[in-house]
Formats: structure tokens, sequence, C-alpha cells
């Protein structure tokens, strides 16, 4: 496991990587067709966009998303389809 950190949503957020099983647990920073919120205190939009950008979708698109919340997505889905971020 590769414990990556993704600020944006607060400033701790962190997301876990799994490659041995092609798969990350996101928590609050990317859900499917959504991100985080940022309007709480320590959230910034423009860390949030770096995290998602910089991290995540430097994963292998077939890569699997668990949020904390909601169903599961891909990178590819986000990276396609996420209507609050692209690549």
């Amino acid at each position: 496991m590769e414990i990556v950190h993704t600020p944006g949503h607060s400033p701790g957020s962190v997301s876990f990587i799994f490659h041995e099983h092609a798969c990350i647990v996101s928590g609050d920073v990317l859900f499917n067709n959504g991100i985080g919120r940022t309007d709480l205190p320590g959230g910034d939009i423009n860390k949030l966009e770096r995290s998602i950008r910089d991290s995540l979708y430097q994963l292998p698109g077939s890569f699997t998303v668990y949020p904390g919340h909601g169903p599961e997505t891909t990178i590819e889905n986000e990276k396609q389809s996420n209507p609050f971020f692209k690549a």
C-alpha cells in the first residue's frame, strides 16, 4: 500500500493506493463524477485540483476508485466524465 498526501478537501487528506490490486481509496478527494467539498475550514479548491491532477490522475485508467461516499468508479471514467474536474 502507498499512502499519498492529497490535500484540498482538508489539509491532511490522504489516499491509499494498492498497486497490486489496481485500486485506490480516495476518501473525500475524488468521487464518482464528483470531488470533495472545499468550503469547510482548511479546504482549498486549488490544492484539491492539484492533488487530483498530479497524484490520482497519474494512475492507470483501469484503477478502481473507492471514494469515501457513494459508488466506485475508475480513474479513466473520472478523467473523461467528471463534471467538476477534468484532466
